[in-house]
């Protein structure tokens, strides 16, 4: 990275509309971690319809605020509600509520905020690091190799997001289709367009996304909305950790952020899952495992960190590959390149000022978020006490507007309804979104790839490429290894039954 493209990335940033555009993604992260139910991927893809006339620098800088500083802000209601404000914020439960009812709101809170931005700051070491030498590797892909990344992204995702391998699988396929919609890109043949002009021009990006997280969540909370809601825990304590907490907390501190940087580089391993696993790699290292659950510092300092390291690992994988981390970069991937971005392993030598740009908001989003969380968040915590159904209309306005704005056309918007109804019907019967999200990016890039192998070479080379060969037998272990552990997980269960039988 010259320094010729560092201070152009960093120019770009430090324009007055793009800092402007920086505090309010910043503001509007934090609000949204506070509120239960509106995820991040929601606020990102409601976020990205008004940011599309932006420079891409303005742009990225509210994105990437926002899905920085929402790491901070869905901590607040795990801790004092028992409810998690984004899936990332699952495991803080666990042992943040319980340290909130044993009078350490407050403490519980700070440490929270600490290990999420040493989380955080530790994924960064990823993406400076390991993003330009993976870019550089995969250079070498040729288009077998490429289209045997895409299959591999779409795999992992398709397998992780639902426990149903085939309603995982028809997510994605479904995607795929959706993102054929239009014109042939090589021929200009129509197709799927049963003869519709409106449709020549494929289905509209925002309209997707804002319809499938926007519309759907709103539905499907306004649909189950029960009004018996924890009252949040307002006694928040003693607020500094002293030296004796901070050092017992550092160890799983360090082991929890390498795991979730990790996990984070894999995609589709969201701060989820790397919560989980961060919880339970530092109950297995603690000398007091019994106080996990029950209010340990070092079960919420394991969960936080793993989970909010994740971070970096999919930025990386996202700009370096071109395969979106998780779902939130699937909707940043869409936005780059509606913005002119390829993300992928060229961008690091056409744009290496966007990814200058990229790093440095990340960085300045963290510690803005970490100064807010340490400093306001007493004040932050009253706005649980706001009703839901005053969220419901000012999301679904915001939705109608931000996609309608992108196209001046009422038939966009009624694209968005379309997709929050079909959203809502698939969230009833376990279908994940993420991997329509995801087919619908990657889907045309994978058919371009393989006609365009299939043009120079043998469609066989593509298990005669050892790049290829190992990407397609990696897709294979990752659709597959789910329903393969569910056998093995039976058997043993099977067998210890069998075993106990006298």
């Amino acid at each position: 990275m010259n320094a010729e493209a560092i201070a152009a990335g960093l120019a770009a940033l430090f324009e007055p509309m793009a800092l402007l555009c920086f505090l309010i993604g910043l503001g509007l992260g934090l609000l949204v971690g506070i509120f239960p139910g509106i995820t991040i991927s929601m606020a990102v893809a409601l976020a990205t319809s008004f940011t599309l006339t932006l420079e891409p620098a303005q742009g990225l800088a509210m994105l990437l605020a926002i899905y920085v500083s929402a790491q901070f802000g869905d901590r607040i209601p795990s801790i004092l509600v028992n409810t998690p404000g984004t899936p990332a914020a699952i495991a803080t439960t666990l042992d943040g509520y319980p340290m909130a009812r044993k009078g350490q709101a407050g403490l519980a809170l700070s440490i929270s905020a600490i290990a999420t931005t040493v989380g955080i700051l530790m994924s960064m070491l990823v993406l400076i690091f390991l993003a330009q030498p993976i870019a550089s590797f995969a250079l070498r892909f040729g288009p077998f190799e490429m289209f045997a990344l895409v299959v591999f992204g779409l795999t992992v995702i398709i397998s992780i997001s639902s426990q149903s391998l085939a309603k995982g699988i028809f997510a994605g396929l479904l995607g795929i289709t959706l993102g054929m919609i239009g014109l042939d890109p090589l021929t200009g043949d129509a197709r799927f367009t049963f003869g519709s002009q409106e449709l020549t021009g494929g289905l509209h990006f925002i309209a997707l996304i804002i319809g499938l997280f926007g519309i759907a969540e709103v539905l499907d909370q306004a649909l189950t909305y029960a009004d018996h809601k924890v009252k949040a825990i307002t006694t928040l304590g003693r607020w500094w950790p002293n030296k004796a907490e901070l050092k017992r907390v550092s160890k799983p501190m360090l082991q929890s952020g390498l795991v979730g940087a990790v996990l984070g580089v894999v995609p589709a391993v969201g701060g989820d899952i790397a919560g989980l696993v961060g919880w339970n790699r530092a109950k297995a290292i603690s000398k007091n495992p019994e106080e996990f659950g029950k209010g340990s510092m070092e079960g919420l300092v394991g969960s936080d960190t793993a989970s909010s390291s994740t971070l970096g690992g999919a930025v990386t994988t996202t700009l370096s590959l071109g395969i979106p981390g998780d779902s939130v970069m699937a909707i940043m991937l869409g936005s780059m390149i509606i913005w002119g971005i390829q993300p992928g392993p060229s961008l690091f030598e056409r744009r290496p000022d966007i990814v200058v740009t990229i790093v440095a908001i990340m960085l300045l989003a963290t510690i803005g978020a970490t100064i807010v969380s340490l400093v306001r968040t007493k004040g932050m915590t009253k706005l649980l006490d706001l009703k839901p159904q005053l969220l419901w209309g000012v999301i679904v306005i915001f939705c109608v507007v931000g996609t309608y704005s992108t196209t001046n056309n009422v038939l966009t918007v009624v694209q968005m309804v379309i997709f929050g109804v079909i959203g809502l019907c698939f969230r009833r019967v376990g279908i994940p979104v993420a991997p329509i999200v995801l087919g619908f990016i990657l889907g045309p890039l994978a058919e371009a790839n393989l006609r365009r192998a299939v043009l120079i070479g043998h469609p066989m080379e593509l298990f005669t490429r050892p790049i290829s060969l190992v990407l397609i037998l990696l897709a294979a272990a990752a659709l597959f290894w789910p329903v393969i552990k569910k056998v093995i997980d039976r058997r043993k269960a099977t067998k210890s039954v069998d075993g106990g039988v006298v």
